[in-house]
């Protein structure tokens, strides 16, 4: 379930950055009883960042895919072996 915490709670950091480490999901902050701002642990953002990244790749794989833009497996790694002297 998602924490979600007024705009004037932030004044004790020490709690809020606790609050943060504890939880896996983001916390939201609200302003006069609306979204304002989202935070959470570097830890929790450095993992969310790279599962974005990692979906971005997965897209643009799978594009090449259907565009046909392949290349057989053994072929590549033959020309890999070439290349790097393997």
């Amino acid at each position: 379930m998602p924490q979600i915490i007024p705009i004037k709670d932030l004044k004790n950091t020490a709690e809020i950055s606790e609050l943060c480490h504890k939880s896996s999901d983001p916390i939201y902050i609200t302003k006069n009883g609306y979204g304002d701002m989202v935070i959470m642990s570097m830890e929790n953002y450095e993992k969310l960042i790279k599962k974005i990244n990692l979906y971005k790749e997965l897209e643009i794989s799978e594009k090449q895919i259907e565009e046909g833009n392949v290349k057989d497996a053994r072929t590549s790694l033959s020309s890999l072996r070439e290349k790097y002297d393997l």
